[in-house]
């Protein structure tokens, strides 16, 4: 078995490059396949959809979502309204992080606090977050804050809850440590607790993102005059389909790259926790 090597580098194997090697190609294999399923569906869907085999006013075609794509870029509406919906999403969002991290520090902090608290917070976690959408707009208004408000809803109190249980699950012989060297508690959250939980919150955020989306699509459906949420809502109320499944297309794109873009940066972390 031969081993090549450089300077500074461990000797590599040709049975390690080899087993390299088929990781990758493997990979690339499952890309193809991803892409091929991809093509197929629309290639059936364009095909079903010309010879009448479905309803073509009611499933479209990827033909007709492609010129209903070109019309909406050229008239500026479509970006406008990705643009609402990525606003309103990454809003919430960002209040859903900064907000449980902040609630669940309290709890931690405070162990009476969050007892007391705990039961209030599951109840509000199983509620249909849907059933809130009309209160709110009553309370709120129709407007961007109530659909800011109705995603945060939708994930906030699950987040609160999951970053809790990681807070409490932290190795206690680390936290013992360093009370006994005369340590506060405000050291134990710094150097144990925060660092200890960085891969628990990033999968948390990864569950997030999509939910405040789908909180944000929710408002939109009620309480906006634009948005992603709005187009589906105007589309299917005047028979505009194919405004309706590019809207819903668009919306599994914008899921897909949030949720890639937090999949990264947790690949990034993963070097140094």
């Amino acid at each position: 078995m031969k081993t090549k090597t450089t300077d500074n580098q461990i000797p590599v194997s040709d049975k390690q490059r080899e087993y390299v090697q088929r990781i990758k190609r493997n990979n690339i294999m499952i890309r193809i396949y991803q892409v091929l399923i991809c093509i197929g569906f629309l290639i059936l869907w364009e095909y079903t959809a010309r010879h009448h085999i479905i309803n073509d006013f009611i499933f479209c075609s990827p033909s007709k979502l492609f010129a209903t794509l070109l019309s909406m870029l050229k008239d500026g509406s479509l970006l406008f309204h990705i643009g609402i919906t990525l606003y309103e999403t990454l809003l919430g969002f960002a209040i859903v992080i900064m907000g449980s991290l902040i609630i669940a520090t309290l709890f931690w902090w405070n162990r009476t606090l969050s007892r007391v608290a705990e039961p209030y917070l599951v109840i509000l976690n199983a509620l249909p977050k849907s059933a809130l959408a009309p209160v709110l707009i009553v309370w709120l208004g129709a407007n961007k804050t109530t659909i800011i408000v109705c995603a945060c809803s939708v994930a906030i109190f699950g987040s609160i809850l999951n970053i809790y249980t990681g807070f409490v699950n932290v190795d206690a012989d680390k936290i013992k440590l360093i009370e006994t060297l005369k340590g506060s508690r405000f050291q134990c959250l710094k150097l144990v607790v925060l660092p200890s939980n960085i891969p628990n919150i990033i999968s948390i955020m990864k569950v997030n993102i999509g939910l405040c989306l789908v909180g944000v699509v929710i408002g939109e459906f009620l309480a906006a005059r634009e948005g992603l949420g709005y187009l589906i809502i105007y589309g299917s109320q005047t028979f505009k389909m194919s405004n309706v499944l590019l809207s819903i297309l668009i919306l599994c794109i914008i899921a897909m790259l949030l949720y890639m873009i937090l999949q990264h940066i947790e690949k990034k972390l993963s070097d140094y926790f």
